[in-house]
Protein backbone atom coordinates (compact mmCIF):
# COMPACT_ATOMS: atom_id res chain seq x y z
CA UNK A 1 0.00 0.00 0.00
CA UNK A 2 3.06 2.50 1.01
CA UNK A 3 3.96 2.38 -2.46
CA UNK A 4 1.40 2.13 -4.84
CA UNK A 5 -0.67 5.51 -3.92
CA UNK A 6 0.39 9.05 -3.56
CA UNK A 7 1.56 9.50 -0.41
CA UNK A 8 -0.13 13.20 0.03
CA UNK A 9 -3.50 11.78 -1.21
CA UNK A 10 -3.16 8.62 1.26
CA UNK A 11 -3.07 10.91 4.12
CA UNK A 12 -5.89 13.71 3.10
CA UNK A 13 -8.30 14.56 6.15
CA UNK A 14 -5.61 13.65 8.61
CA UNK A 15 -1.98 14.88 8.55
CA UNK A 16 -2.09 16.59 4.95
CA UNK A 17 -4.73 19.25 3.24
CA UNK A 18 -5.68 20.06 -0.13
CA UNK A 19 -3.20 22.32 -2.07
CA UNK A 20 -6.38 23.55 -3.74
CA UNK A 21 -9.60 24.79 -2.28
CA UNK A 22 -12.90 25.59 -3.88
CA UNK A 23 -16.31 23.86 -4.98
CA UNK A 24 -17.72 23.24 -8.62
CA UNK A 25 -20.31 21.59 -10.41
CA UNK A 26 -19.33 18.11 -11.77
CA UNK A 27 -19.76 19.65 -15.48
CA UNK A 28 -17.01 22.94 -14.56
CA UNK A 29 -14.92 20.48 -12.37
CA UNK A 30 -12.31 19.88 -15.32
CA UNK A 31 -12.30 23.47 -16.50
CA UNK A 32 -11.63 24.55 -12.88
CA UNK A 33 -9.24 21.95 -12.06
CA UNK A 34 -7.24 22.71 -15.60
CA UNK A 35 -7.26 26.19 -14.63
CA UNK A 36 -5.48 25.90 -11.47
CA UNK A 37 -2.43 23.91 -13.34
CA UNK A 38 -2.54 26.90 -15.50
CA UNK A 39 -1.71 28.52 -12.51
CA UNK A 40 1.15 27.30 -11.33
CA UNK A 41 2.22 26.87 -14.69
CA UNK A 42 2.19 30.50 -15.37
CA UNK A 43 3.55 31.53 -11.96
CA UNK A 44 6.24 29.28 -12.23
CA UNK A 45 7.45 30.46 -16.18
CA UNK A 46 7.71 34.08 -14.77
CA UNK A 47 9.80 33.75 -11.80
CA UNK A 48 11.91 30.81 -14.03
CA UNK A 49 12.49 33.97 -16.85
CA UNK A 50 12.00 37.28 -15.04
CA UNK A 51 14.50 36.55 -11.76
CA UNK A 52 18.25 35.43 -11.34
CA UNK A 53 17.37 32.20 -9.65
CA UNK A 54 21.09 30.47 -7.75
CA UNK A 55 21.86 27.15 -8.90
CA UNK A 56 18.76 26.25 -10.88
CA UNK A 57 16.20 26.45 -7.66
CA UNK A 58 12.93 28.17 -8.17
CA UNK A 59 12.36 28.00 -3.92
CA UNK A 60 8.62 27.19 -4.69
CA UNK A 61 7.57 24.73 -2.17
CA UNK A 62 4.14 24.82 -2.94
CA UNK A 63 1.14 26.52 -4.07
CA UNK A 64 -2.42 27.15 -2.25
CA UNK A 65 -5.27 28.04 -4.64
CA UNK A 66 -8.30 29.47 -2.62
CA UNK A 67 -11.32 30.21 -5.09
CA UNK A 68 -14.92 32.29 -4.61
CA UNK A 69 -16.95 34.11 -6.69
CA UNK A 70 -15.08 37.37 -7.68
CA UNK A 71 -11.70 36.48 -6.42
CA UNK A 72 -8.68 34.19 -6.98
CA UNK A 73 -6.51 34.31 -3.97
CA UNK A 74 -2.64 32.69 -4.68
CA UNK A 75 -0.39 31.62 -1.98
CA UNK A 76 2.94 30.77 -3.13
CA UNK A 77 5.42 29.53 -0.52
CA UNK A 78 8.60 30.22 -0.97
CA UNK A 79 12.29 29.07 0.59
CA UNK A 80 14.29 32.03 -1.02
CA UNK A 81 11.96 35.15 -0.84
CA UNK A 82 14.57 37.22 -1.47
CA UNK A 83 14.56 37.28 -5.24
CA UNK A 84 11.96 39.69 -5.08
CA UNK A 85 12.83 42.29 -2.42
CA UNK A 86 13.84 44.53 -5.20
CA UNK A 87 10.95 45.94 -6.88
CA UNK A 88 8.91 43.40 -5.08
CA UNK A 89 5.57 45.21 -4.83
CA UNK A 90 5.94 46.23 -8.96
CA UNK A 91 6.97 42.30 -9.69
CA UNK A 92 4.22 40.94 -7.64
CA UNK A 93 1.43 43.34 -9.75
CA UNK A 94 3.38 41.72 -12.82
CA UNK A 95 2.83 38.26 -12.01
CA UNK A 96 -1.16 39.48 -11.22
CA UNK A 97 -1.40 41.03 -14.40
CA UNK A 98 0.44 37.69 -16.62
CA UNK A 99 -1.95 35.38 -14.47
CA UNK A 100 -4.99 37.07 -14.97
CA UNK A 101 -4.02 37.68 -18.71
CA UNK A 102 -3.51 34.08 -18.72
CA UNK A 103 -6.85 33.10 -17.28
CA UNK A 104 -8.38 35.61 -19.66
CA UNK A 105 -11.13 36.30 -16.73
CA UNK A 106 -12.95 39.72 -16.77
CA UNK A 107 -14.93 39.40 -13.98
CA UNK A 108 -12.67 37.61 -11.04
CA UNK A 109 -9.70 39.07 -9.81
CA UNK A 110 -6.40 37.71 -9.10
CA UNK A 111 -4.90 38.30 -5.85
CA UNK A 112 -1.54 36.81 -5.24
CA UNK A 113 0.28 36.73 -1.67
CA UNK A 114 4.37 35.14 -1.42
CA UNK A 115 5.00 33.06 1.89
CA UNK A 116 8.85 32.79 3.21
CA UNK A 117 9.25 29.22 4.75
CA UNK A 118 11.26 28.02 7.12
CA UNK A 119 14.45 25.77 6.43
CA UNK A 120 13.96 25.46 2.70
CA UNK A 121 15.44 22.41 2.31
CA UNK A 122 12.96 20.69 4.22
CA UNK A 123 10.51 20.56 1.09
CA UNK A 124 10.82 18.04 -1.34
CA UNK A 125 9.93 20.28 -4.13
CA UNK A 126 12.87 22.74 -3.48
CA UNK A 127 15.12 18.98 -2.86
CA UNK A 128 14.20 18.27 -6.34
CA UNK A 129 14.60 21.06 -7.86
CA UNK A 130 18.47 21.17 -6.63
CA UNK A 131 18.94 17.56 -7.31
CA UNK A 132 18.13 18.01 -10.68
CA UNK A 133 20.09 20.94 -11.01
CA UNK A 134 23.24 18.85 -10.42
CA UNK A 135 22.10 16.20 -12.38
CA UNK A 136 22.17 18.96 -15.33
CA UNK A 137 25.10 20.00 -14.90
CA UNK A 138 26.98 16.42 -14.74
CA UNK A 139 27.56 16.18 -10.92
CA UNK A 140 27.24 12.01 -9.77
CA UNK A 141 24.25 10.90 -9.32
CA UNK A 142 25.04 9.57 -5.73
CA UNK A 143 27.24 12.77 -4.62
CA UNK A 144 23.98 14.79 -5.60
CA UNK A 145 21.87 12.39 -3.75
CA UNK A 146 24.18 12.46 -0.57
CA UNK A 147 24.54 16.29 -0.76
CA UNK A 148 20.67 16.94 -0.61
CA UNK A 149 20.47 14.66 2.52
CA UNK A 150 23.38 16.73 4.39
CA UNK A 151 20.87 19.90 3.26
CA UNK A 152 18.05 17.85 4.61
CA UNK A 153 19.30 16.49 7.96
CA UNK A 154 20.21 20.79 8.55
CA UNK A 155 16.35 21.35 8.55
CA UNK A 156 15.70 19.26 11.27
CA UNK A 157 13.90 16.29 9.31
CA UNK A 158 13.12 12.47 10.54
CA UNK A 159 14.32 10.87 7.34
CA UNK A 160 14.62 11.37 3.96
CA UNK A 161 14.46 8.68 0.92
CA UNK A 162 15.44 9.49 -2.79
CA UNK A 163 14.75 7.97 -5.40
CA UNK A 164 15.88 8.66 -9.18
CA UNK A 165 15.09 6.61 -12.34
CA UNK A 166 16.04 6.66 -15.98
CA UNK A 167 19.01 6.79 -17.76
CA UNK A 168 21.31 7.76 -15.07
CA UNK A 169 25.10 8.67 -15.71
CA UNK A 170 23.97 8.49 -19.80
CA UNK A 171 24.29 4.49 -19.25
CA UNK A 172 22.13 2.06 -22.19
CA UNK A 173 19.89 0.31 -19.99
CA UNK A 174 17.31 2.07 -17.39
CA UNK A 175 17.36 1.76 -13.94
CA UNK A 176 16.15 2.81 -10.48
CA UNK A 177 18.29 4.17 -7.76
CA UNK A 178 17.94 5.13 -4.03
CA UNK A 179 18.93 6.20 -0.89
CA UNK A 180 17.39 6.16 2.50
CA UNK A 181 18.37 8.14 6.08
CA UNK A 182 16.72 7.92 8.73
CA UNK A 183 12.71 6.60 9.30
CA UNK A 184 10.22 6.68 6.46
CA UNK A 185 7.73 4.76 7.78
CA UNK A 186 5.31 4.85 4.08
CA UNK A 187 2.46 2.63 5.82
CA UNK A 188 1.49 4.49 8.98
CA UNK A 189 -1.21 7.15 8.31
CA UNK A 190 -0.64 9.23 11.02
CA UNK A 191 3.34 9.79 9.81
CA UNK A 192 3.46 13.08 8.37
CA UNK A 193 4.68 12.52 5.18
CA UNK A 194 5.38 15.15 2.37
CA UNK A 195 6.50 14.04 -1.23
CA UNK A 196 7.10 15.07 -4.40
CA UNK A 197 7.77 13.82 -7.98
CA UNK A 198 10.45 15.62 -10.51
CA UNK A 199 10.91 15.22 -13.88
CA UNK A 200 14.14 16.06 -15.17
CA UNK A 201 15.61 16.86 -18.60
CA UNK A 202 19.32 16.39 -19.72
CA UNK A 203 21.15 15.54 -22.15
CA UNK A 204 20.97 11.75 -22.00
CA UNK A 205 16.94 11.37 -21.24
CA UNK A 206 14.83 12.60 -19.12
CA UNK A 207 15.25 11.22 -15.43
CA UNK A 208 12.11 10.78 -12.91
CA UNK A 209 12.92 11.90 -9.01
CA UNK A 210 10.85 11.04 -5.94
CA UNK A 211 11.75 12.46 -2.56
CA UNK A 212 9.71 11.90 0.47
CA UNK A 213 10.46 13.53 3.22
CA UNK A 214 9.44 12.31 6.88
CA UNK A 215 8.51 15.08 9.08
CA UNK A 216 6.93 14.18 12.23
CA UNK A 217 4.57 11.55 13.86
CA UNK A 218 1.06 12.95 15.15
Amino acid sequence: MGQKINPLGFRLGTTQSHHSIWFAQPKNYPEDLQEDQKIRDCIKNYIQKNMKIPSGVEGIARIEIQKRIDLIQVIIYMGFPKLLIEGRTRKIEELQATVQKELNCVNRKVNIAITRITNPYGHPNILAEFIAGQLKNRVSFRKAMKKAIELTEQADTKGIQIQIAGRIDGKEIARVEWIREGRVPLQTIRAKIDYCSYTVRTIYGVLGIKIWIFLEEE
